[in-house]
């Protein structure tokens, strides 16, 4: 080999570590409930892909909100301790977490007078029992635009009539504490609205008319690109009976794998375009746009930091 190709060798691979970034181990701790779940679902597969570690603990209570993971740390007994058999503060000093994540309902995600006093004492939790961690807030996500929630004639005072009214309510909320705590949020609320709404991307309801009460096994509206469950047939706990049923508020395949993308540009610094994962059954060209809306959102929330924006170009790793 001569000098020459010694040198462009040499240049290439100075390259790819500059894109790449260097290799991180990061240990986090999630307290929430399915959302967290959801959106953290694909991070470790992410984090292998770039190279990185991800060491993570996730601590879940169906449909849980602040109130409710404070309320377990002040209980007696078997009430504190969660599914692993610790209670929070036991959780928090099992390790040196660099980040500890926390996160509101999300069928209370837009009132802001459901996040306090609850979410400043798990703050100060933290602080107190895991202080060399930094705090991050998970932005949760508005529902389908065609989720139940948004078809009733008359809603409560306050409640959200549309997936745009919900989204800009805990956009608010979010941002309203993350202000107050001086730290940084994880923007999958941003993420998801943006790629619902994309013009080419975006989920749009079935043109037809879909009668539920009619619907017959397997049928189903289309629901190409939505990011949420939707409709689907499933099995009874038992398995005897097979029904159709709604979910527009969690994530399905495509936004388990967009609010990943979102989790890991935040902790590991490295932009997920680019990146080889793409889980199984989900087109590679709209994995694509998910990496990259995932990426302009957190963008978009640091500023236009160059470090982020470094991979202009596909680097698959």
């Amino acid at each position: 080999m001569n000098h020459l190709a010694r040198l462009t060798i040499a240049f290439l691979l100075l390259t790819l570590s500059v894109f790449a970034g260097e290799p991180k181990t990061i240990r986090i701790l999630t307290i929430g409930n399915s959302f967290s779940a959801n959106a953290t679902k694909y991070l470790k597969d992410l984090a292998k892909a770039g190279g990185h570690t991800l060491i993570h603990n996730s601590l879940v209570i169906g449909g849980s909100s602040f109130q409710v993971h404070a309320d377990k740390t002040k209980a007696e007994g078997k009430a504190r301790l969660y599914s692993n058999g610790k209670d929070l503060v036991s959780n928090l000093t099992v390790d040196r977490w660099d980040y500890v994540t926390i996160q509101q309902a999300s069928i209370k995600s837009h009132d802001y007078g459901t996040y306090q006093p609850h979410a400043g004492f798990l703050r100060d939790l933290i602080v107190k029992h895991a202080p060399q961690a930094k705090l991050l807030i998970h932005q949760t996500w508005a529902y389908r635009v065609d989720d139940p929630r948004f078809a009733v004639k008359e809603p409560k005072p306050g409640e959200p009539k549309t997936q745009e009214e919900m989204y800009r309510g805990l956009a608010a909320a979010y941002d309203r504490l993350a202000a107050e705590f001086g730290t940084k949020i994880i923007p999958v609320g941003d993420a998801m609205f943006n790629a619902d709404t994309d013009t080419k991307w975006g989920f749009k309801p079935d043109p037809k008319p879909f009668d539920a009460k009619a619907a017959k096994q397997p049928d189903l509206p289309i629901q190409t690109h939505s990011l949420h469950v939707g409709w689907r047939w499933a099995k009874s706990k038992d398995g005897k009976k097979t029904t159709l049923g709604m979910d527009g508020h969690h994530a399905n395949l495509a936004g388990e794998y967009l609010g990943a993308c979102v989790w890991y540009e935040v902790l590991f610094g490295d932009s997920p375009v680019g990146l080889a994962f793409i889980p199984k059954g989900l087109n590679a060209e709209f994995a694509r746009f998910l990496q990259e809306t995932a990426h302009q959102a957190v963008v978009a929330r640091s500023g236009g930091d160059s470090k982020l924006q470094r991979l202009e170009k596909p680097v698959l790793r």
